[in-house]
């Protein structure tokens, strides 16, 4: 590696903070950008296996560092990102993000462990509850299919957030927005479904043709190359409070024939909370939880309350449905 003497170092770490004030982020400092660019010539430019097989064995890499595919000017990037870093706290300047990110430490190659091990335990989550609710609720009870779609959209939304947080890469950033946007809107979607199972098939039809489109729409938007952060979080938000608040307006008309209908709202509004961690963005606790991190977490302890809602409500509608069924044949 090219070493740096004293002055010069000051005087990219002066510069660094007059485009750190620009645009705070790390990744855009001159210092950080000059140690990438010296550690990818020094050991990543010429051609060759050897050479990238001298560059891997430098830094050390563990068999997990090569099953996740971390390479010679990944192995760069974080190990400026830490220099990066160790400058900036010797001077009493505030840590800044790369890329978008907080540095976290990598642990068994995995480059964001604390939200992989959590995004696990959502997975886990959803598995064990759709298996308590095909133990407790017949199949012939109504809006049963519904709610196996909404276990499988979720589940494949927190698989991709699991690669994803344990490999940040284009294709897995793309697949982890899309993806997580389609379990805020299959919530929605299910909820506006249950709302109206009593109604023609075509117009449940017709509603689920267009929720179906809008989202192949904005799959397209995003694979396109238009990913914008602000779009995307704005459409989440937006969706969000769509599905929470409608639900909860829903649960307030129907509280008198439904006793679950607590279940419902407590869900929602603690899940609205839980969104406060979002928006706090805070510095990770060792380098290793952060406030997404935790926003996993939490998530991961509400879904029981909504699938038992789930529950209870499909049992329900079961027996108001034989009940009408039994009045009718009576009648008849």
């Amino acid at each position: 590696m090219i070493k740096i003497n004293k002055s010069l170092l000051i005087c990219l770490i002066l510069i660094s903070i007059f485009l750190k004030c620009l645009c705070s982020n790390g990744d855009k400092t001159v210092f950080f950008k000059q140690c990438r660019q010296n550690c990818e010539r020094q050991n990543c430019s010429a051609d060759g296996i050897k050479f990238q097989e001298q560059a891997i064995k430098y830094y050390q890499q563990t068999l997990f560092d090569k099953l996740f595919l971390w390479n010679c000017v990944d192995e760069c990037q974080y190990g400026c990102m830490w220099r990066t870093v160790e400058v900036f706290k010797e001077r009493g300047w505030a840590v800044p993000q790369f890329y978008g990110k907080w540095p976290f430490i990598r642990f068994m190659g995995l480059q964001e462990p604390a939200s992989v091990y959590f995004s696990i335990l959502n997975f886990v989550a959803h598995v064990r509850n759709i298996k308590r609710f095909r133990r407790e609720v017949r199949p012939d009870s109504p809006c049963y299919k519904l709610w196996h779609l909404f276990a499988f959209v979720c589940l494949n939304g927190w698989l991709w957030s699991i690669i994803f947080h344990a490999r940040d890469l284009p294709l897995t950033e793309l697949l982890d927005y899309a993806f997580a946007y389609s379990m805020v809107l299959v919530v929605l979607y299910c909820m506006l479904l249950r709302m109206l199972h009593r109604k023609s098939i075509l117009l449940r039809g017709f509603i689920s043709l267009g929720v179906l489109s809008y989202y192949i729409n904005y799959f397209a938007y995003l694979s396109a190359g238009k990913f914008s952060y602000s779009t995307n979080m704005v459409a989440n938000v937006v969706t969000g409070v769509l599905g929470g608040l409608g639900s909860i307006l829903w649960s307030f008309r129907v509280r008198h024939y439904r006793p679950y209908y607590r279940k419902i709202q407590t869900f929602f509004l603690l899940m609205g909370l839980t969104m406060s961690l979002e928006l706090l963005d805070l510095r990770p606790i060792l380098w290793i939880i952060d406030a997404h991190a935790l926003w996993h977490l939490s998530t991961a302890f509400l879904d029981p309350l909504f699938y038992s809602f789930v529950i209870e409500d499909c049992k329900m509608l079961r027996t108001e449905h034989k009940d009408k069924a039994f009045i009718f044949d009576k009648e008849i």
